[in-house]
């Protein structure tokens, strides 16, 4: 398995220091490129939950008669969701890799931001499973969903079952 890059260690590590997901996104010239950003959600029920957020486009549009985001773009935003999530809120020591994303696409991705949230459903030495939902003006209506699994290698030691 490899391990996380230096630079992204270190930009994990500052990132947490100064409790800004941001800087974590910033690291990553992928996130830039696409337009991927991460905040924490300011007051609300949802207050303190990291959130991805894909800032419009003109790049991300895949059907112009619509217009609507391409697929690719919505998957790139609930993927890389799901992996800052487990980066922000892990110990890992290598960067998690993707086994499987299955992703469900709801309704057509209007040209505005779009955010997305990640929540790990099953952490596990080795494998851990998030779903992710992507929205833009109404949270409780998501355009896409996806059940990502990811291989995943921890600095802390598992739990010990005892007999």
């Amino acid at each position: 398995m490899s391990t996380t890059h230096p630079w992204l260690r270190q930009a994990i590590a500052e990132a947490r220091a100064a409790g800004d997901p941001g800087r974590l996104a910033a690291a990553v010239p992928y996130a830039q490129t696409m337009g991927i950003s991460l905040l924490l959600a300011p007051d609300g029920p949802h207050a303190g939950e990291l959130l991805g957020v894909m800032r419009f486009g003109e790049h991300l549009i895949g059907n112009p008669v619509l217009p609507a985001l391409h697929g690719g773009a919505l998957c790139a935003l609930l993927e890389s969701t799901a992996i800052f999530q487990l980066l922000w809120e892990s110990a890992l020591s290598a960067t998690p890799r993707t086994i499987g994303l299955t992703v469900e696409y709801l309704r057509s991705g209007r040209p505005v931001d779009t955010f997305a949230r990640g929540m790990p459903t099953r952490q596990g030495r080795r494998v851990t499973n998030v779903r992710v939902e992507a929205w833009q003006d109404d949270r409780s209506r998501p355009i896409a969903v996806a059940s990502a699994h990811f291989l995943v290698h921890s600095d802390e030691e598992p739990a010990k079952l005892e007999s």
